[in-house]
């Protein structure tokens, strides 16, 4: 349950990769330097106890805000702040390092396949110095691979001896062997079976509640995301086009986007009625769209929103960035 204070804070935070091709092939070509703008002016905030879902198809820039997050990415513009801490300088600090963790997409790539499961989720606890000897530890990874829903025996065995179901419990159980308040999860249900997805959901929802923990969740599926989420952020080509409360969002999107992400969504009760499916593709984000870079998919893009970067407005307590919605025309 959310305490009101702000555990994550990402302000005008934007990002990009260089992917230029090597300086000889650039020169011989007579190429400049092409960079990829991953995420651009990104601003939202988590609150303590609650999930912040941020939504959109692939290549949105996800996965970079999971990253810049955690402190694996330096931001090229903007700050991420921890409880107010720059995470720059946060990172210098072992205590709040140890208070962030991340559940990766692949449980499998992300768990070293030479380590028994107990070596796997009993390093963030060596590394940080939470327990007094080899006994001690061996206690606390039995307590975490209990919470998660596996047998003290299972850490004996090998990554590759478990479904991915099991896997993923695994990489939670090593996510919270550092006692973290906050985590990221990063597609964390996307390689498994539906069945499979359910108790994972379930078992990260229950873990929040016992433990009080704060997510920032991603995804692509707003089935999982309408779950899970708090708040939303709904994210085109690097911007978050729409935020807020979840129920607000999705009871009454505004964006076209985020409309259309939603007529996608399967849903017994609409058989039969007439859906706009989601037009196009997404453009390269090395070469986005002048204005609006959602215009050249949108029914109701004009000569405004070619031209124009939308900034965001707030309507009912949710943020657009949409000109049609400003103008009232969406």
């Amino acid at each position: 349950m959310s305490t009101g204070k702000t555990v994550l804070e990402a302000v005008r935070v934007s990002h990009g990769f260089d992917v230029s091709r090597p300086w000889l092939q650039r020169v011989v070509a007579g190429e400049k330097r092409r960079w990829l703008q991953a995420v651009d002016e990104v601003s939202f905030a988590v609150a303590a106890g609650t999930t912040f879902a941020l939504v959109g198809e692939s290549g949105c820039g996800k996965s970079t805000i999971a990253r810049l997050a955690v402190g694996l990415y330096d931001p090229k513009q903007g700050e991420i702040r921890f409880e107010g801490v720059s995470l720059s300088a946060a990172r210098a600090q072992a205590s709040l390092r140890r208070r962030m963790n991340m559940i990766f997409q692949d449980p499998y790539a992300s768990l070293n396949p030479r380590w028994r499961v107990s070596d796997i989720v009993a390093e963030p606890i060596r590394t940080f110095g939470l327990a007094a000897g080899a006994e001690e530890v061996r206690g606390r990874v039995g307590l975490l691979l209990a919470q998660v829903g596996l047998a003290v025996a299972d850490g004996q065995r090998y990554p590759h001896e478990f479904s991915g179901g099991q896997r993923q419990r695994i990489s939670i159980a090593r996510a919270l062997a550092s006692e973290p308040d906050f985590l990221v999860c990063d597609e964390p249900t996307s390689a498994l079976d539906v069945s499979v997805q359910a108790q994972i959901l379930n078992l990260m929802r229950d873990l929040q509640q016992r433990l009080g923990l704060t997510y920032l969740f991603i995804s692509h599926n707003l089935a999982v995301v309408r779950h899970m989420a708090d708040r939303l952020g709904v994210m085109y080509l690097g911007r978050i086009v729409e935020q807020g409360p979840a129920d607000a969002v999705f009871g009454r999107p505004r964006h076209p986007y985020t409309r259309m992400l939603l007529e996608s969504v399967p849903d017994l009760e609409r058989i039969g009625q007439r859906r706009t499916p989601v037009r196009g593709e997404v453009p390269s984000p090395i070469a986005p769209p002048s204005g609006c870079t959602f215009h050249p998919r949108c029914p109701l893009a004009n000569d405004r929103c070619r031209m124009e970067k939308p900034a965001h407005t707030r309507v009912d307590g949710v943020e657009v960035a949409c000109h049609a919605v400003e103008e009232g025309r969406g």
